[in-house]
């Protein structure tokens, strides 16, 4: 298999005043945290959104290992519903020395360019600043991470940086050259076949 480029920067708050707020965007959009560990809902999520962005890494995934991660303390998920449908969701870890790293952030292509991603990143980037209060015994949140790469949607980098993320890291590694896996195969009208020959 062939090897590409793939650049990842690596992005912190270190202060809930960095944070910085975005417009609620029209329309009944709630955020909600799924508080139930389901590793059917985690991964229907991680394949909608990132179907078409090279999300990869978790689709040999076990059911045992989604709720392994989905059980452990200081994990949440928050998920954005527009209408009572799931348009997106953001992944949240604590880790050592009050660090929560974003994990997973992004929304389901028919949700895109509507505002929704800015205010589901920044309501859940609040929660994380927030997260001890959920969690009895885990440090105090110090440092918001985050990274993205240029796999990622093409406006990722910029709403991060608008919800007041700055650079801290730039990182270029060899990659193999996957293709999109799309949720399933030929998900998305206009694209070839050939596009999803990979999915598993």
């Amino acid at each position: 298999m062939s090897s590409v480029p793939v650049t990842t920067w690596y992005l912190e708050q270190t202060s809930p005043a960095d944070l910085l707020p975005a417009a609620a965007p029209e329309g009944d959009v709630r955020i909600v945290r799924a508080e139930v560990p389901s590793p059917e809902f985690n991964r229907f999520l991680y394949t909608a959104v990132g179907g078409d962005i090279r999300w990869t890494d978790r689709l040999d995934w076990p059911y045992t290992r989604w709720q392994e991660l989905l059980e452990k303390p200081g994990v949440e998920t928050w998920v954005a519903y527009d209408r009572g449908t799931p348009a997106g969701f953001i992944e949240l870890e604590a880790q050592d020395d009050g660090a929560v790293e974003i994990l997973y952030f992004g929304l389901l292509p028919a949700f895109r360019g509507r505002g929704i991603g800015g205010h589901l990143l920044a309501r859940g980037t609040a929660r994380a600043w927030d997260l001890a209060e959920r969690w009895p015994g885990l440090a105090p949140t110090k440092r918001v991470w985050v990274h993205t790469c240029d796999k990622d949607g093409e406006f990722a980098m910029a709403n991060y940086q608008r919800r007041g993320f700055t650079l801290y890291d730039t990182r270029v590694e060899l990659e193999p050259d996957v293709p999109n896996p799309g949720p399933w195969p030929r998900a998305y009208p206009g694209l070839g076949e050939h596009r999803y020959s990979g999915y598993r």
